[in-house]
């Protein structure tokens, strides 16, 4: 499994002969065109798990000749960019939806902002990509308005309870501060999982974790800065 950064919550992931994009609002590496080019690959699926800016964009629709399915959570419906595309191939997805076909299974989930996010199970690998699901917990906010993001997150939390993934992508928002780790340490604790990517971070450097980030056994972590810094997971 390869996995290329785009920029904030985009990653390229490559398993064999598949390609899957997530959350392509912008590719300054041009790691998407240059995996089209190559051509090595008989699947390709882009997903987008909300239609905020930084997470969604018209530029997608360049690949639809080589896209499979595009699966785009159900609040991008009602946008007007969403038009453009081919009905034929997209999946529209809600919360706690799920398609199948012969390459791929999928799972969506609700997300504590807008739109969901996605657990993804091909050839035996389990991938979960988070959207803006995290514990949004602002300094700066109201204490009451802190209290529904800690109540919404760890309620959405239990769905998640005892489930394993090889490859989680997670917000660790710098914005957030002395928070910025809250949600993915919470979401460590109730997974089973090898593998943690940290995304929504332009802007901020390279992620280190406190040292009582890991309450199980520590994992390998990617922290990206750059588009197109490439890694190899098992």
């Amino acid at each position: 499994m390869e996995i290329t950064y785009l920029l904030n919550s985009g990653f390229l992931v490559k398993i064999n002969r598949t390609l899957l994009v997530f959350d392509d609002f912008s590719d300054p590496f041009g790691a998407v065109d240059k995996a089209i080019k190559i051509g090595d690959f008989d699947n390709f699926y882009i997903f987008a798990s909300h239609a905020h800016f930084d997470h969604f964009d018209s530029h997608i629709l360049d690949y639809e000749s080589s896209v499979t399915e595009y699966i785009f959570s159900n609040d991008i419906k009602h946008t007007k960019r969403a038009k453009a595309f081919p009905a034929e191939k997209v999946v529209y997805m809600k919360k706690y939806d799920a398609y199948e076909d012969d390459v791929v299974k999928i799972t969506s989930f609700d997300s504590t902002d807008t739109g969901t996010s996605f657990f993804v199970e091909i050839e035996g690998k389990r991938i979960f990509h988070a959207g803006d699901f995290n514990w949004w917990d602002w300094s700066g906010d109201t204490e009451v308005n802190r209290k529904l993001a800690k109540n919404g997150f760890f309620k959405q939390l239990k769905k998640f309870e005892g489930l394993s993934f090889d490859v989680v992508f997670f917000p660790v928002d710098g914005r957030l501060e002395e928070s910025m780790e809250l949600g993915a340490k919470e979401f460590l604790k109730a997974t089973d999982t090898k593998n943690l990517i940290a995304m929504h971070r332009v802007g901020y450097p390279k992620w280190t974790p406190s040292e009582d980030f890991f309450a199980k056994e520590p994992m390998p972590i990617w922290s990206p800065t750059e588009p197109g810094e490439r890694r190899e997971f098992n």
